[in-house]
């Protein structure tokens, strides 16, 4: 089993239904339209989002949190993983009535409880909403600029691609950048390749949440590995989303041989009926991936990962050095 990093997860997208079924008696809210044979029910993007904020709500207050975190850094931990990076939303948390403070401190406790018990190491990216327009997000960026909370590292923005312009948001990124915080940004997902480069031009993050629809425009997978920007790619999510239609079709293998740095996560996991480990082992299927090309996500990870230099080199020395690359991984 590879060693394993994650830097794509909203935290609120990756309680499983049995802990989702657990809250919801807590909250006597009914789930049995939502939670059937022990997975989520949807059928489209938008019922997604919706089934997404029904979870998302049973998650009220700190003691939830804790529990949240610590639930899934647990359960990364038991399949292999050392590092993982959660999307966190000051605005999901006034949603659920906690103050961002309140939310922070409730993330971080269940992320040390997780540390404590099995090793992993984690941090925070504050995300900004697009869809919730530029003052939410500049809000946001503001928020992780001035919490100077050490698992605070980075800030991105998720939300829908299509709406407003990458430059409407030059300002939050700037604020973030000027704190010394790690820059990503959802983009290539349903925006299409315009919306990566124009995240390129206007927001210059080192990293892509996503990035896919980059390999329709040859160029700019050119100017992405020239550049060493970092893709999120989340395989499982795209075609539970209809990104692409199959796994066959996923550009990953193409991104890979264009020279991208590419790193492997699972978005909102049990949504998508999926899983960190479970991203490794399809793309180890779907495309013949060896044990080195496998390795080389997570090194890949670590090297991009939004913590201090210590923690790095603490972190690549775990990730085992990649053994000779055999012919069928040449072919790739």
């Amino acid at each position: 089993m590879p060693i394993k990093a994650e830097l794509h997860c909203h935290i609120e997208g990756a309680a499983s239904p049995d802990l989702a079924v657990s809250q919801a008696r807590k909250y006597n809210v009914d789930l049995s339209a939502l939670v059937r044979d022990g997975g989520y029910v949807w059928h489209d993007f938008t019922s997604f989002l919706a089934a997404y904020d029904v979870v998302a709500g049973l998650f009220r207050s700190e003691d939830d949190y804790v529990r949240l975190a610590d639930h899934y850094l647990s359960s990364l931990a038991r399949d292999g993983a050392i590092y993982a990076e959660l999307f966190v939303s000051p605005d999901h948390a006034r949603k659920a009535g906690l103050s961002p403070e309140a939310y922070i401190r409730a993330l971080a406790e269940g992320m040390q409880r997780a540390a404590a018990k099995t090793g992993i190491e984690s941090r925070m990216v504050v995300t900004g909403v697009r869809h919730f327009g530029v003052e939410a997000v500049e809000a946001a960026a503001r928020f992780a600029a001035r919490s100077r909370h050490p698992l605070i590292a980075g800030f991105g923005m998720a939300g829908d691609e299509r709406v407003g312009d990458m430059e409407d948001f030059v300002r939050a990124f700037e604020i973030a950048r000027e704190a010394g915080l790690g820059i990503t940004v959802h983009a290539g997902e349903f925006g299409g390749w315009e919306s990566v480069a124009a995240a390129l031009d206007h927001l210059r993050p080192s990293r892509i949440g996503h990035g896919v629809r980059a390999v329709e425009n040859t160029d700019l997978v050119k100017r992405i590995a020239d550049e060493g920007v970092v893709l999120e790619c989340c395989p499982g999510s795209n075609i539970a989303l209809g990104v692409f239609p199959s796994l066959a079709d996923h550009p990953l293998p193409r991104l890979l041989q264009a020279g991208c740095r590419v790193t492997l996560n699972s978005d909102d996991p049990p949504f998508f009926r999926t899983s960190l480990a479970g991203e490794y082992e399809a793309t180890r299927r779907a495309f013949g991936f060896d044990e080195r090309t496998l390795t080389s996500f997570t090194q890949t990870a670590v090297e991009a990962a939004f913590v201090d230099r210590k923690t790095r080199a603490q972190l690549l020395t775990r990730v085992p050095k990649p053994a000779a690359r055999s012919a069928s991984a040449r072919k790739l």
